[in-house]
């Protein structure tokens, strides 16, 4: 941590101090190593070079980026520089596919894999903290290597110019909690060999960034939603949530317009008590133990939530919607989240040992049902292809057998006094979720069949 924040006052050291230490470098250039004759003309153009070397290390700096909210992260990163990018089209058409036919999603297995990961810790910048699983000591490594293999065909590894290219001149937002963030910032460390993004938020807000690749004309956002509609605690000392679950969340649903993808998911913050609303007024709730208040569950306020979520794009959205299904609840072993459970397996499970059940099954029952409806109304619609396209990306079966995956403790310092809990809801990165862009990338590539 001493070294992160001295790389940060560093950073924020005005023109003059970094005109010093810039003279500083100048002066102790090893010119001896040059190999110059000595002859009393060699001797005279030691001054020259001194001054053409702090004159080349004075115009890197001027070019170097502006400050981000991603400067928090790029301590210890070696940031690589963008290649030049080949003709328009070029590579996503140069790239591998799976057979027409093949479903990536499901049934399949995780293989070892030799080549992972495609990034670390130390090349990507753009890792929250609490996802930083290499930075904050877990022990073991064998996590990262393994690759998720559909049944009967090959998935084939990220290829971040092919998907630079699929993109190009057009914007993707995702749309959902924290775990939408950690999709996009897998997405990013994985373009990261490629290109580097800027930060173009009209926001500081941490949960509501936009980024822009400049050499691909490639916007990509992330827009908080955890419940997809309106939701607050009107007290937060009592832990209740008010959740409008006809209304969906305006953060985002009045921010997408212009957008060319959203990937909409949510699951996780469903699980929280819970007063439902519909039309303003009290319909049912979870766990609040209100007289006269039928218990609905949670299930049921994550079902309507997305049929408001997909009413309104389905509505309004002329783009492609891609609903990602839920990142699974169940890896917690040995207690509940808030009572000592953890997850400290160390390799994938086999599709023998595991069956997606309980509370991850009715989620992901709601969503593919919901996402049907959806898809049936715009079919119905006739609206003659002027409605949005509806995707499905069902993720939920291969991250089932992923509970080695997760940060647990190793999301902080062991000797930190911190009152997260054992994290088996988000993935390390890098982690088995990088194999959801290579998902995504199969999705995007022209000529997939959908």
């Amino acid at each position: 941590m001493q070294q992160a924040k001295a790389a940060e006052q560093q950073r924020r050291g005005g023109g003059g101090h970094l005109r010093q230490r810039l003279l500083g470098i100048a002066s102790d250039l090893p010119v001896h190593k040059l190999q110059l004759a000595a002859t009393p003309a060699a001797a005279s153009l030691l001054p020259a070079l001194a001054v053409a070397a702090l004159l080349l290390l004075l115009a890197a700096a001027r070019r170097a980026p502006a400050s981000s909210f991603l400067d928090a992260y790029r301590s210890g990163v070696d940031i690589v520089s963008t290649p030049s990018t080949p003709p328009r089209g070029a590579a996503a058409a140069a790239a591998a596919r799976v057979p027409r036919g093949c479903d990536i999603f499901r049934p399949g297995e995780w293989v070892p894999d030799d080549d992972a990961p495609y990034y670390t810790n130390l090349t990507c910048p753009l890792i929250q903290e609490h996802q930083n699983c290499m930075k904050y000591g877990r022990p073991d490594t064998g996590f990262l290597r393994w690759r998720w293999r559909p049944a009967g065909c090959e998935l084939p590894r990220f290829d971040a110019a092919a998907f630079l290219d699929a993109v190009r001149d057009t914007s993707m937002a995702f749309v959902g909690d924290s775990l939408a963030r950690n999709h996009m910032q897998s997405l990013m460390c994985l373009l990261s060999k490629v290109a580097y993004p800027k930060d173009i938020s009209k926001t500081t807000h941490p949960e509501f960034r936009t980024m822009h690749y400049e050499s691909h004309n490639f916007t990509v956002a992330i827009f908080w939603s955890p419940f997809l509609v309106r939701g607050y605690q009107p007290d937060p000392r009592r832990h209740m949530w008010d959740i409008h679950l006809d209304e969906p969340d305006a953060a985002w649903a009045s921010g997408i317009a212009g957008f060319d993808r959203v990937v909409l998911s949510a699951a996780n913050w469903f699980t929280r008590p819970a007063m439902f609303y519909e039309s303003g007024r009290v319909v049912g709730c979870h766990y609040c133990l209100a007289p006269g208040v039928p218990d609905l569950t949670h299930r049921h306020s994550l079902r309507m939530a997305f049929r408001a979520a997909l009413r309104v794009l389905v509505a309004g959205f002329n783009g492609t919607v891609i609903v990602r299904t839920l990142s699974p609840t169940s890896h917690f072993e040995g207690g509940a989240w808030d009572r000592g459970g953890d997850c400290r397996r160390t390799r994938p499970l086999t599709a023998g040992e595991v069956r997606m059940g309980g509370l991850d099954l009715d989620y992901h029952t709601a969503q593919v049902e919901e996402f049907a409806r959806a898809k049936a109304e715009v079919e119905a619609s006739g609206s003659g292809g002027r409605g949005p396209r509806l995707v499905l990306m069902d993720t939920t079966p291969a991250m089932v057998l992923r509970p080695d995956g997760h940060p647990s403790r190793y999301g902080h310092w062991a000797h930190e006094n911190v009152t997260l809990y054992n994290d088996c809801v988000h993935w390390c990165l890098p982690g088995p979720i990088d194999a959801w862009n290579e998902m995504l990338l199969q999705m995007l590539l022209p000529d997939h069949p959908s």
